[in-house]
């Protein structure tokens, strides 16, 4: 490869012109040869890894501004094509939208486009790009391939003679400004000009930048424009009721693809003309009539449909809106909330894919649901619009239902009353991620400035849906695992009933490091509970091997002094810059108590018999993970029949504006008044301010044992 960033004696867009105009011959040339109807020839900026357009012809270089200046990590074919040193070729409009989703954007119209580096074996000075309508076969022929390269090499060798001859070369004028040749070109000869002048029908021509340059009498009658006011202005800057970009957009149309175009438009007050635009190389000629009455018609159903547009206000709320957004769902509703009313829809559809199948991710606005979700599944080579706009990137747009069904008949059977819709692909990270589909109720026409609108928030909106979309999966993996580590049943003890509930934060990816768990092993009961510091898979994973450490120290016999020791070096051995909070317990149910070791967990209540219920005064050690040395005294409670052991983590405790006591108070208050109801109703009473809260910032587990006297 040849060396991109070579500095010595390299061409520079910065130093004196050559003494000819050596890059518009040879694009010239170039276009010629192979048939390309626009180009642009790049150089490569003196002192970063920047292409800087020198050159463009065919097209007006306002087509191009996004890219006057292109960085060689840049996601562009001029870019790729210097950076592979190879040839980029993009057959046409679908796979731009699929490989270069920001030029389609800018540029959605079927046109071809290769790309090609301008280099010697051992220096890279720029690049070259060349245009083709639509209509070009998918591949380039070895002809073409075998001309372009040939070209280029020329190019390059051109560029560095004159760089050794010390005339390094400059970007030159605007290939694409009007010009007398232009001109001649456009009318012919001067015999030719006065019969067009004489035609009964409208007649002008347009330079490549829109500007008129030849309008004969019956297009200035037309227009109610005199010739002298239309010469050298742009049609739809001359003509008010013309200054519409969906007009604008049929230029554009013309241009890029090289095929002919046509629009009506109404002139004030009622007369309806047709606009009928015909592509050359060097710009068009314009053929303007009086609309049939067909057309008349059709125009004025368009105008009268609803065509309310997204404003910059609803485009702004739209992006703060969507940083917010964390799960798909959210996503789905922001789109629904914020731009379906705005843009005048009735209904919404937001596809992903999942193995090969369209998943519906959500919709809103249809009476009968299932209308939407017999579609979660349909294969994406399914002759479906919402699959096709997923896998190629393109977007589709109907305006009437009988649009839709000529092209999908299948849709026929779905009578969903709606008449008009709009398929636009979700595409981030140069990839589609999803469609959304928005349905509307009567026949809805869309001109160019709402469908770049819709496409322009479409990025926005798969931004937001990648990210939701990672963050459901991680989700859904994350409480897999946390489900996976908290029992999923507790076992039946003799002279025990125990009842648990546990609530994850709402904050976050709802998962935590709460923990609890009732262990029976050779005839002794245990009960822990405990809390890992974070609400995150990292401590999810950490309470499961505290978890799994507690079970299989109590295994071995140790007391429970010992089996908070131990845990307590277990954590600090695995390196974990977490701590956790402990709380265990061997019940002896025959002799009616409990042994505890607690460590820096919250005190567990205990509800005696008779209603009183108080805080366990336990003597304990510090967090699990601070000290390596660290001691976990031990405390023994009288548990009567009928009395009732309370353990949980702070999140039952601590909320916003709430001092702790208090709510410790109020948790006892609810416990002795509820105390002899079934532990399944308490575990369910106690929680339920909790679970009702719009947010919990922490995690809750509880754990309720009641002595029952019933030990063997």
């Amino acid at each position: 490869m040849s060396d991109i960033h070579a500095s010595a004696g390299r061409t520079t867009v910065e130093t004196a012109r050559v003494g000819h105009p050596l890059l518009s011959l040879a694009l010239a040339s170039m276009m010629d040869d192979v048939g390309a109807h626009s180009g642009a020839v790049y150089l490569l900026a003196p002192d970063e890894p920047v292409l800087e357009m020198a050159v463009m012809a065919g097209l007006p270089r306002s087509f191009a501004a996004p890219w006057e200046r292109v960085g060689l990590s840049a996601p562009v074919p001029v870019s790729e094509a210097v950076r592979g040193q190879r040839l980029v070729w993009v057959s046409g409009e679908e796979q731009m939208a699929r490989r270069y989703p920001r030029i389609a954007v800018v540029l959605p119209y079927p046109f071809a486009l290769a790309a090609l580096p301008v280099a010697t074996r051992d220096t890279t000075y720029g690049a070259v790009f060349l245009t083709w309508p639509g209509s070009h076969p998918p591949e380039l022929s070895e002809r073409e391939r075998d001309q372009l390269t040939s070209a280029c090499d020329r190019l390059a060798k051109r560029l560095r003679r004159a760089e050794e001859e010390g005339r390094p070369v400059l970007p030159e004028p605007d290939l694409s400004a009007p010009s007398a040749t232009m001109v001649a070109g456009t009318l012919g000869t001067v015999e030719a000009a006065r019969m067009v002048a004489r035609l009964p029908y409208g007649m002008c021509a347009l330079d490549l930048h829109g500007r008129i340059t030849f309008a004969n009498a019956a297009t200035a009658e037309l227009l109610g424009i005199p010739v002298s006011g239309l010469l050298g202005t742009q049609l739809w800057v001359s003509v008010p009721w013309l200054n519409d970009p969906a007009y604008e957009d049929r230029y554009r149309a013309a241009l890029m693809s090289q095929h002919v175009t046509s629009f009506v438009a109404l002139r004030p007050p009622s007369d309806w003309l047709s606009f009928r635009l015909y592509p050359g190389t060097n710009g068009l000629s314009v053929r303007i009539s009086r609309a049939r009455a067909v057309a008349e018609a059709e125009h004025a159903s368009r105008v009268e449909g609803p065509g309310r547009l997204v404003t910059i206000h609803h485009v702004l709320a739209l992006a703060s809106a969507l940083t917010e957004a964390v799960s798909v769902q959210d996503v789905v509703d922001l789109v629904a909330d914020e731009i379906v009313p705005a843009i005048g829809g009735q209904a919404l559809v937001m596809y992903g894919s999942r193995a090969g199948r369209l998943h519906v991710l959500g919709h809103r606005g249809y009476a009968d649901p299932h209308l939407v979700e017999r579609f979660d599944g349909t294969p994406l080579t399914a002759p479906m619009p919402g699959a096709h706009a997923l896998t190629t990137g393109v977007p589709a747009f109907f305006e009437s239902r009988q649009q839709l069904e000529h092209l999908y008949p299948v849709r026929r059977d779905t009578p969903d009353g709606l008449n008009a819709w709009a398929y636009v692909p979700l595409i981030a990270s140069g990839r589609p991620v999803g469609t959304w589909v928005l349905g509307y109720a009567e026949p809805h026409p869309f001109p160019a400035d709402e469908r770049a609108v819709l496409t322009s928030l479409s990025g926005l909106i798969a931004q937001a849906l990648e990210r939701a979309l990672l963050y459901d999966a991680k989700h859904q993996l994350a409480h897999g695992l946390q489900q996976a580590l908290l029992p999923h049943s507790l076992p039946s003890i003799p002279g025990i009933e125990a009842a648990s509930r546990y609530l994850p934060a709402t904050r976050g990816m709802d998962i935590g490091g709460d923990f609890f768990d009732l262990v029976l092993s050779h005839g002794r009961a245990s009960a822990v509970i405990g809390d890992v510091q974070g609400h995150n898979v990292t401590a999810a994973g950490l309470m499961g091997q505290i978890r799994t450490a507690v079970r299989a120290y109590t295994t071995v016999g140790q007391a429970p002094q010992e089996v908070m020791s131990s845990t307590n070096r277990l954590l600090i051995d695995l390196g974990s810059e977490l701590f956790a909070s402990c709380l265990y317990l061997r019940l002896d149910p025959a002799h009616g108590t409990a042994v505890m070791a607690r460590a820096g967990h919250p005190p567990p209540l205990l509800r005696r018999p008779d209603g009183k219920v108080r805080v366990l005064d336990l003597a304990g050690g510090p967090l699990l993970g601070i000290d390596a040395a660290a001691a976990y005294p031990t405390t023994e409670v009288a548990l009567t029949e009928g009395s009732v052991l309370v353990l949980y983590t702070d999140g039952l405790i601590e909320s916003p504006g709430v001092d702790i006591e208090d709510a410790l108070a109020h948790l006892g208050e609810r416990l002795s008044t509820a105390g002899e109801r079934p532990l399944e109703w308490l575990a369910d009473r106690l929680v339920r301010e909790t679970e009702a809260a719009e947010e919990r910032a922490d995690d809750v587990a509880l754990l309720l044992l009641r002595a029952t006297g019933t030990a063997g």
